[in-house]
């Protein structure tokens, strides 16, 4: 099922932070920690889904993946402790 989702990957509890945007997060994860993607991901060995965002519509799924890219790392980092405090990888409810 497609469903638009922005969505935020860490290396670690408050390491490297990677935000993406897909209609099948599911699938786009799974790339993620198969290092089928190369770039950024793959390089710095970022596979912790620590914040995931469903939207109704791509559009809007776009738009908020390029505001929160623009954010300070700080506000990144909130928005990440106020959905998942203890930084579980949310992989598994995904499954």
């Amino acid at each position: 099922m497609k469903q638009p989702a922005v969505y935020i990957l860490a290396s670690r509890r408050n390491g490297t932070l990677y935000t993406g945007v897909t209609s099948t997060l599911q699938k786009r994860v799974r790339q993620h920690k198969e290092d089928v993607i190369e770039g950024f991901t793959k390089k710095y060995i970022v596979k912790m889904l620590v914040y995931v965002e469903y939207h109704s519509d791509m559009q809007a799924a776009i738009k908020r993946e390029k505001q929160i890219k623009e954010w300070k790392r700080a506000w990144k980092l909130e928005l990440i402790e106020k959905m998942n405090p203890e930084w579980r990888d949310l992989w598994d409810e995904l499954r």
